[in-house]
């Protein structure tokens, strides 16, 4: 039985309590080829079913919740298989298990979840802010998790009052401030305003990269390790 719920957490957690008797069960968020004869549910959240599941699991393990949160954010393609491998195991053993490395299941979840992390710390310092005739700033990102709304609190202490966007291109959604408040909304395509300095800016980032470059002494394997190319498309000095 293959269950397709809709990627949320109260979706998942009611996927997985109509799923647990089932060993055989496959939980999904995503299209997926079906084979022959294979009996399809598709989950709707039941709000009550989810908040029970949830007081169960976090008896078993107090920060599992964040793990699911995280989890959810993943851009694996085998996300889906991890949550519900990790998620029996916690429930099977009735205590926490991202420390037992030994267990498939919480090797696998761990490993996603330091993906995501990494990541995180990464863009901190990969965004790349445009300056807006409206005195906004504005960073087109594409990450391979969804975890844009998840910098806001880092810009906005960098930032100070100054309202920002970033702009999740690939997912189209953005992590808003507005200078007082912080939401997130869904975003296409965007229009962009820059105002007169920003030229200024990019070819300063463009200088800086220069001055620091020591073209004899290129490390271009080392730089793509700390710099991965993909994330190369919206960062000026290496346009």
């Amino acid at each position: 039985m293959i269950y397709f719920y809709d990627g949320s957490k109260e979706s998942f957690l009611t996927a997985f309590v109509l799923s647990y008797g089932d060993g055989d069960a496959t939980l999904t968020s995503r299209d997926c080829q079906l084979s022959l004869g294979q009996e399809t549910v598709f989950v709707k959240a039941d709000p009550a079913r989810a908040a029970k599941a949830e007081a169960r699991l976090n008896a078993i393990d107090s920060h599992c919740m964040r793990d699911l949160d995280l989890l959810l954010r993943s851009g694996e393609k085998q996300r889906d298989g991890v949550l519900l491998r990790y998620f029996r195991c916690l429930a099977a053993y009735g205590r926490p298990v991202r420390d037992m490395y030994q267990v498939d299941a919480a090797r696998e979840a761990d490993r996603a979840l330091r993906k995501i992390g990494t990541e995180i710390h990464r863009m901190k310092g990969f965004v790349r802010f445009m300056e807006c005739a409206s005195g906004a700033l504005y960073a087109p990102v594409s990450p391979d998790n969804d975890i844009c709304d998840l910098l806001l609190p880092h810009f906005r202490g960098r930032l100070g009052s100054i309202p920002f966007v970033i702009h999740d291109v690939s997912r189209r959604k953005a992590a808003v401030f507005d200078g007082e408040h912080s939401f997130v909304a869904p975003l296409g395509g965007a229009e962009i305003v820059l105002s007169a300095d920003e030229e200024n800016w990019r070819d300063l980032w463009k200088r800086y990269y220069a001055s620091v470059n020591i073209p004899s002494r290129e490390r271009l394997k080392q730089m793509r390790g700390y710099m991965p190319v993909r994330y190369w498309r919206f960062m000026p000095e290496k346009r």
